[in-house]
């Protein structure tokens, strides 16, 4: 695991070859690209409507459930891109129309339900008056019948009342009492004529829709080829030109700089590479193993390490596998995890991104499981006289030493961050302060597990370590009395880290509880199952099982929540604080955009 090393790459060549070379550069796929020069807002954007279209089209398309997708089709003569946006983006305003119309229809027929079916009489068949419609409370007829109002009660429920009152001009509303709505401009039968008209247009449109689908791998293939001609002309905005001569630059992994060099020979190009200055910030590219490659992406996504800082992408793929286990305390859990990932496996495969959390969920369970069989919970249940319980060397009841553990699971976590902040920082007297920390938060520990605060040595390694936080936190240089001053006070500054460090270490205590409050929910819901089938005989095993399938369902949701946060936290905040100084910006190669296949 480590952070490519990168070369600062300058190509020219004659301006005749600009396109071509673009092309060349956009399939090799390894230059992040450096602006030589502004560029317009209409360049930073698509260069055409046609990609925004297509994409709102083949998204509009894959939203619709799989069961109403045709097969796709990966080859036709009669597709035509054009056409097929055009069609789809109509279908969904229709669709978008006809639903909203058949809201209203819906809401109309609820608020006409309690008046029955009817239809407003013509205005010269009442002489003059017209109907008001009200809606009240029904102790409010007895003030009602003092209005001196015509009116008439239609519906009553155990809520409201439902009253007509004739008059030919609207009564003050001061002298009413509920409320006036506006209903009668249509009747109920012709309501639902209406929405019958409408629930047919809606079936004839879904399936215009379900029509469409058969052309989303299509539309997909061309999305991306109109992505990949909007990157190749942006790129060729960020090229300095002349009337004879372009130059175009980038980072370039220093690896692929050889690869680069034949290409621009090839091309009868001129490039010279050349190492960034210290106050250059180049972009980040990470590079691991398979295996652990997953850790990248929980890097990502919280922040990226700076470019001359250290990969903790394995790290991360490690302790967080180790705290979600903890949090989730059970055996039984973790292998119900582990039926979901071999549930998902093939469909996982698909994607680079999903081999990469396979991976990790593979480790994730198999250090559940490892987990639960130390403390020895499966679904709550502590086996007794059984080879399971040989093999249980944890009680999590026991929180004192399950505190202790947490503890030292955390001060590792803290050790280890500052011994890769020393290691990066070797050449330099500052990595004695990382030493320091070491040795100061490694001393407490040691004081906190021996129980004796008398003892001298764990004392000698803390004094020791605050003294080298203390000399060696500053990089100021020592040139007159007044630096060794603002060394020494830089030094305090530093020091007062000391709290901070004393709340990270026990912010690792969230392993503990967590734990523990899974472990005892798991162990409430199997008493309140078997109280259930010990109150009602027969039947009871009924309730017994509804109560532990939902309840161990909803015990394993929050246990996997917190494991993903609080294994999240633990790796992006306590261990960022103390490992990793600065803050990166990710490697963006520019290169073809390849297609994926879509296979429903």
């Amino acid at each position: 695991m480590s952070i490519a090393p990168l070369k600062r790459l300058t190509l020219y060549g004659v301006f005749d070859q600009k396109d071509a070379v673009l092309e060349g550069l956009q399939k090799l796929g390894c230059l992040h690209l450096i602006g030589l020069r502004r560029s317009t807002a209409q360049h930073e954007e698509m260069p055409s409507a046609q990609p925004k279209e297509t994409y709102d089209a083949l998204r509009y398309l894959i939203n619709s459930p799989v069961e109403r997708r045709r097969r796709a089709v990966s080859e036709s003569e009669d597709f035509d891109l054009e056409s097929i946006v055009e069609k789809a983006l109509w279908n969904r305003l229709r669709l978008r129309t006809v639903r909203d119309q058949l809201d209203e229809l819906r809401q109309e027929l609820r608020e006409l339900e309690p008046w029955g079916d009817f239809k407003l009489p013509p205005p010269e068949e009442l002489a003059g008056l017209r109907l008001w419609f009200y809606v009240m409370r029904p102790h409010e007829l007895k003030e009602l019948a003092h209005s001196g109002q015509t009116w008439q009660l239609v519906h009553r429920d155990h809520r409201h009342a439902y009253v007509v009152v004739i008059a030919e001009n609207e009564p003050p509303p001061a002298s009413m009492p509920g409320h006036r709505v506006n209903i009668g401009r249509h009747s109920r039968s012709e309501l639902l004529r209406r929405e019958e008209i409408a629930v047919d247009e809606e079936k004839n449109v879904l399936a215009e829709r379900w029509g469409l689908t058969r052309w989303i791998a299509l539309l997909r293939r061309d999305l991306t080829r109109a992505e990949n001609r909007a990157a190749l002309e942006y790129a060729a905005t960020q090229t300095i030109d002349s009337a004879e001569l372009f130059a175009v630059q980038g980072w370039v992994p220093r690896e692929r700089c050889d690869e680069v060099s034949q290409f621009a020979k090839r091309g009868g190009l001129a490039c010279t590479f050349e190492d960034s200055g210290p106050s250059e910030s180049p972009p980040v590219l990470l590079e691991n193993q398979e295996s652990v490659a997953a850790g990248e992406d929980l890097v990502s996504f919280f922040q990226l390490p700076g470019y001359r800082d250290w990969d903790p992408s394995g790290v991360v793929f490690v302790s967080f596998a180790l705290f979600f286990a903890m949090i989730l305390s059970d055996a039984g859990y973790a292998a119900v995890l582990g039926l979901g990932l071999a549930f998902l496996w093939e469909r996982m495969n698909k994607s680079p991104l999903g081999r990469r959390l396979r991976r990790l969920g593979v480790v994730v369970v198999a250090a559940s499981v490892v987990y639960g069989v130390l403390v020895g919970s499966y679904f709550g249940w502590a086996p007794a006289n059984s080879f399971l319980a040989t093999v249980k060397l944890l009680d999590i009841n026991d929180f004192d030493s399950m505190m202790r553990l947490a503890i030292v699971v955390g001060v590792a976590h803290v050790v280890l961050a500052n011994a890769m902040v020393a290691w990066k920082r070797r050449r330099s007297p500052v990595a004695l302060a990382s030493v320091g920390w070491v040795a100061a938060i490694a001393g407490g520990l040691a004081l906190l597990l021996g129980g004796d605060l008398q003892a001298v040595g764990p004392w000698v390694v803390v004094v020791a370590g605050g003294l080298a936080v203390l000399l060696f936190s500053s990089e100021r240089n020592l040139r007159t009395p007044m630096d060794a001053l603002w060394r020494i006070l830089e030094g305090l500054m530093a020091l007062t880290g000391v709290t901070s460090a004393f709340g990270d270490v026990l912010s690792y205590l969230r392993l503990f509880a967590l734990g523990l409050s899974s472990a005892s929910l798991a162990i409430t819901f199997n008493g309140l199952a078997g109280q259930a089938i010990d109150s009602v005989p027969g039947i009871g095993w009924i309730f017994g099982l509804g109560i532990l399938m939902l309840g161990h369902m909803l015990n394993l949701i929050l246990a996997v929540m917190s494991g993903v946060v609080h294994g999240m936290r633990l790796n992006l905040i306590e261990f960022y604080k103390w490992g990793i100084n600065g803050e990166g910006s990710p490697f963006r190669a520019f290169r073809i955009k390849e297609t994926i296949t879509w296979t429903h």
